[in-house]
């Protein structure tokens, strides 16, 4: 029955993949989620080629990445590689958070803290940045299109259990818990509304970026920091989904989430 049961929803899943249309690429998803302008969007072509990537060849069909990525996402593997993670995460500060003065813990928003899932799926892992989300009473996916604006404003993303688990484990340890995001501080009373809604309660302080900052998130987050380590906190562990969140240093361990589905240099 079960082995049914999922290639019903296989099935389901595919026709809802043929029938969305205004998806755009999985590559402009880091700039609807960073600000990046440097991060060429479908529908444009880069003025050079990646330099972080291998000189081009055939890649694999989109389509079929797509199906790959769903797989993933949906039938347990991504919340079994993310647990694994975590695990080591909450590991590390049980044991190191009693050792040093000042211990802290950093997290990342997006795909750390905090799952978007459902705006993915609506969109195909592609992003739209305007336009209307409406998640209608009931429903787990919005009906797409999902404008990501619109998805931030509703603050329906939900906690990313391990994560939260991190969190109140860092709390009890007296750990102070410091939220470092490419997010833009325009966008903060919802980030917070998100945040607590869904259990985020207590943390010491949350840095975003300014709605006109140019700089690159990884070299933000570094700066961002630097300043905590600055005032004295030791940070035991720093939590991200992209290299970028862990690079530059200022951390005893980095504990990277898995994340496909977009990319942020």
């Amino acid at each position: 029955m079960f082995g049914v049961l999922v290639g019903q929803y296989r099935n389901e899943t595919l026709k809802f993949i043929n029938n969305l249309r205004y998806a755009f690429g999985a590559a402009c998803l880091a700039a609807a989620l960073a600000g990046l302008p440097s991060v060429a969007r479908a529908i444009e072509c880069p003025q050079k080629p990646s330099a972080h990537l291998p000189e081009a060849t055939q890649p694999l069909n989109l389509g079929e990445i797509k199906l790959q990525l769903l797989d993933y996402l949906c039938f347990g593997a991504y919340d079994r590689d993310i647990e694994k993670v975590l695990a080591d995460a909450r590991a590390h500060v049980e044991e190191r958070a009693d050792k040093v003065e000042k211990p802290a813990l950093v997290l990342d928003i997006d795909e750390t803290s905090l799952s978007n899932r459902p705006f993915f799926l609506a969109n195909d892992f592609g992003t739209i940045m305007q336009g209307e989300c409406k998640l209608d009473a009931g429903k787990s996916v919005p009906d797409g299109p999902c404008g990501f604006n619109a998805w931030l404003a509703e603050h329906e993303a939900k906690a990313i259990d391990p994560t939260l688990k991190l969190f109140n484990l860092a709390k009890s340890k007296n750990v102070a818990v410091f939220f470092i995001t490419g997010r833009r501080d325009n966008e903060r009373p919802p980030t917070i509304a998100n945040l607590k809604k869904v259990g985020y309660e207590g943390w010491t302080d949350l840095r975003m970026r300014a709605p006109d900052d140019p700089t690159p998130v990884g070299v933000f987050k570094t700066a961002e920091r630097a300043k905590i380590a600055a005032r004295g906190f030791t940070i035991i562990a720093n939590v991200g989904d992209q290299q970028s969140d862990l690079d530059g240093g200022y951390a005893e361990r980095t504990f990277r989430v898995p994340n496909p589905f977009y990319f942020l240099p």
